[in-house]
């Protein structure tokens, strides 16, 4: 399902870069074994793509850096090309998509963390909250103010005050 999902959305990319003129890609490599090639295959099937090479990088043995094994669809024995340069572009591409996926996921996670709580709350946009961080001092006095406190901040309603207060203390008795 995840593999269709992405195959699905690069496609929707390729199509919106190529305005409908769409051709699949020749060639898919997968980070992973035979496991993978073949659920790669269930997911171009699934949806209607056909004719295109699937080859699977899998780790060799010991797991060793320059010992892979390509898995290609329908092929009995992996192709183990020890040395040669189609493997080395092979690690290559590999290595880069690894570089790839890191830089997005630490990306991710460091906006993520940059995130304010105060983001979090409906009804309070990025003027009340900065409002809310002036008068306070920052994030910690908001969460120690009480919310007749919060009140007194201009546009911030009883309900608003109370929400905010409420996600510092995560009331549960409401």
């Amino acid at each position: 399902m995840i593999m269709q999902r992405f195959i699905k959305r690069f496609l929707d990319a390729l199509n919106s870069c190529n305005k409908g003129n769409i051709k699949p890609p020749d060639i898919v490599f997968i980070n992973g074994g035979k496991g993978q090639v073949h659920e790669a295959q269930k997911a171009l099937a699934e949806l209607a793509i056909n004719n295109v090479m699937i080859v699977g990088v899998a780790k060799g043995e010991q797991r060793k850096a320059g010992m892979e094994k390509l898995i290609v669809l329908n092929q009995n024995q992996p192709i183990v090309a020890v040395g040669s340069s189609g493997l080395l572009l092979v690690q290559q591409i590999r290595d880069e998509a690894h570089r790839f996926a890191i830089t997005g996921h630490r990306q991710s996670r460091a906006k993520a963390s940059k995130k304010s709580v105060l983001e979090s709350i409906s009804g309070l946009g990025a003027k009340r909250r900065q409002l809310l961080l002036k008068q306070f001092g920052g994030l910690q006095g908001v969460a120690r103010a009480s919310v007749d406190g919060l009140c007194s901040i201009d546009g911030i309603s009883r309900t608003l005050a109370q929400r905010i207060y409420d996600t510092f203390h995560h009331s549960d008795d409401h």
